[in-house]
């Protein structure tokens, strides 16, 4: 029978380890090897060397896939910097014989051009101009009137962004909707001798719509409003806006819709900006996305001049256009923005 013990020897059959003796030779070998072993390790972990097909995202581990991923990376931006450093010596040192610069590829100027491009010397667009429905107030017999309004029960901070709208647009005026929908909310408005209709439509209290009809014969434009900042959320903000009337700067409006629009939102302003106030309302639109700023300039001496931003900020995208006033069934759309359309492109641009 066998004999088995809680101890961690067996009691039958054992063995005793014979303790092998170290020359004092081989010592010095095994040291080396340490110290080989301790340089390998050392180079190992400076400089990673990795087979061609190698891919971090092998790595199993994510500390360390991290770790690798941000080495890599810091390899790659000196390895870009050396390169900017060569060239640019070459260049020096050819002189006026250095090719041209390469000019980076971006989505602005890899953009499709647009058939509809807009050129101003055009008989065909000045025609049109003379003829559509903001002509009366280009050729000064009309004045800007606008009525601002929200949708039903607004929060507190769509009607702060009304108020502060109202600030920036002259001759505005902030009316509470009180449940009146707005096909007899526009004959209230041209009867008194409104020119616009502005409704500010919000989701979760927050501003997310802006529908901009223009009286008495249209047309009306619906925008996707977002990033809104009211003044209170503005840092270096200047001092509130006074009443004088703005400059209105439009930007990067070039197609015929873009121009469309352009005109719209220059007929909200008065003809005759007042200088004396400093102040400058813009619309810059970029990939047909329409960033709204409001500054005031500032002269720090004759030569150099500052700007500051008064607020509020805002971005719109265009969702449709439609001839005349607003009319949500039987209304005749000039153009509707479509989500999945076949040829879209981060490249091709509408406005």
């Amino acid at each position: 029978k066998f004999k088995y013990c809680r101890s961690s020897s067996i009691a039958w059959g054992k063995t005793k380890k014979v303790k092998r003796k170290v020359k004092p030779d081989e010592a010095p070998v095994q040291e080396m090897d340490q110290a080989e072993g301790e340089e390998t390790e050392k180079k190992s972990v400076s400089g990673p060397c990795f087979p061609p097909t190698f891919s971090v995202s092998e790595i199993k581990n994510k500390q360390r896939r991290h770790a690798m991923f941000l080495k890599l990376k810091e390899e790659k931006r000196k390895q870009k910097l050396e390169l900017k450093k060569k060239k640019k010596k070459e260049r020096k040192a050819l002189g006026d014989q250095a090719p041209p610069k390469e000019v980076p590829k971006t989505i602005e100027n890899q953009r499709i051009y647009d058939e509809t491009t807009v050129n101003p010397e055009d008989e065909e667009v000045a025609f049109d101009e003379g003829t559509d429905e903001f002509s009366a107030y280009f050729s000064r017999l009309t004045n800007p009137k606008v009525l601002i309004t929200t949708s039903d029960r607004p929060r507190g901070r769509t009607v702060r962004f009304c108020e502060q709208l109202a600030t920036v647009i002259p001759h505005a005026h902030v009316y509470y909707r009180r449940g009146l929908a707005l096909k007899r909310v526009i004959p209230q408005c041209v009867s008194r001798g409104f020119t616009y209709v502005m409704v500010i439509n919000e989701d979760r209290k927050v501003p997310n719509g802006l529908v901009l009809c223009h009286l008495p014969d249209g047309p009306t434009a619906h925008f996707k409003v977002s990033n809104v900042r009211l003044r209170k959320e503005m840092k270096r903000r200047g001092k509130d806006p006074t009443e004088h009337v703005p400059e209105v700067i439009l930007n990067n409006f070039s197609t015929r819709l873009g121009h469309s629009i352009g005109r719209l939102f220059a007929a909200l302003f008065p003809h005759d900006p007042q200088f004396v106030g400093r102040q400058v309302a813009t619309f810059h639109n970029q990939r047909d996305f329409i960033f709204f700023r409001f500054h005031r300039y500032i002269f720090k001496n004759e030569k150099k001049v500052g700007i500051q931003e008064l607020g509020p900020r805002f971005t719109l995208k265009l969702r449709s256009l439609q001839k005349g006033t607003f009319d949500s069934k039987f209304g005749e759309y000039e153009w509707v923005h479509k989500r999945h359309e076949m040829d879209s492109s981060r490249r091709k641009f509408h406005l």
